[in-house]
């Protein structure tokens, strides 16, 4: 693949509560993906999966929970975000080439026993791989997310984040964390800006917003739909919600209105103080999964 940027590793160097070992796994058209891999091969798999603006360090309040309890954690990085590398030509981001790349990394790592853990982008990806395979899935731990069916209409809430991502092509993603997040501290705030050195870095980071399906024919709203057919007919798995009260965007109306379309999900657990963010809440969150799924 042409005009692909990669970070430079000195960016990751001394990551706060960063301790994991980098891999990587190279698609068929050559392009790298970051992901980590922790815990025992044999043990049962949660596949965390992140959203924009951020990336797998998301999950390092919830990585730990997981081991300790003697489970595997694959928490890859979308093309574009993190270690994975970065087209700079955002027609390259669609739909389903991000959800190609998580299911080639299924595949190619043989991932089975899988809980399928998913927020933001993660969950509009996330939610749509179950149905290809359904056989290496067996929970499902879902967070401040949705379906984009395209026959729902969006929420001003998103419609608001769009215009305020699509107005600032050079995002502050340290800055907007520590606004999302006040818990943050500065070097935790700063390794969610580690992957993008400057602006033409961050075409995947632009992209995502403008690739929620708004309509029946838009890309992926198909598959959406019939994720939305799987979950609630074929899923028979179990599965957990969490939601951040706090959200603005994918709070509670929305997952709601998801809780109604997960057969048999468990009453959701209720952060009063998360944010969108929720992973960085999500010690306690971990730890209702572990014993949940």
């Amino acid at each position: 693949m042409k005009n692909v940027l990669r970070t430079p590793d000195e960016r990751f160097a001394g990551l706060a509560d960063w301790p994991h070992v980098p891999r990587y796994f190279r698609r068929s058209d050559g392009l790298r993906l970051h992901y980590i891999d922790e815990g025992p091969r044999d043990a049962k798999v949660f596949l965390c999966l992140h959203g924009q603006p951020t990336w797998s360090y998301l999950y390092r309040r919830m990585i730990p929970v997981f081991i300790a309890a003697g489970h595997r954690v694959v928490a890859p990085d979308f093309p574009g975000f993190g270690r994975s590398d970065k087209p700079t030509d955002e027609a390259t981001y669609t739909f389903e080439f991000h959800r190609d790349a998580v299911l080639d990394l299924v595949a190619a790592l043989d991932l089975r026993n899988i809980v399928l853990v998913v927020q933001d982008w993660g969950g509009l990806i996330g939610l749509t791989l179950p149905m290809a395979d359904p056989e290496r899935y067996v929970g499902l731990l879902v967070m401040n997310t949705m379906l984009g069916t395209g026959d729902v209409p969006l929420l001003q809430g998103f419609l608001d984040w769009r215009a305020f991502s699509n107005g600032r092509p050079d995002m502050d993603i340290a800055g907007l964390m520590r606004r999302a997040c006040p818990h943050l501290a500065a070097a935790e705030a700063a390794a969610y800006g580690a992957p993008f050195p400057d602006a033409s870095y961050k075409a995947g980071v632009r992209r995502f917003p403008n690739l929620v399906p708004d309509r029946p024919d838009a890309d992926g709203a198909a598959l959406s739909r019939a994720a939305r057919t799987f979950w609630r007919e074929r899923w028979n798995g179990r599965s957990l919600m969490a939601i951040g009260m706090k959200d603005p965007v994918l709070g509670p109306p929305v997952m709601r209105a998801l809780y109604n379309d997960i057969r048999n999900c468990l009453p959701p657990i209720e952060i009063a103080e998360g944010g969108h963010f929720v992973q960085e809440w999500g010690e306690s969150i971990a730890k209702a999964a572990v014993a949940a799924l």
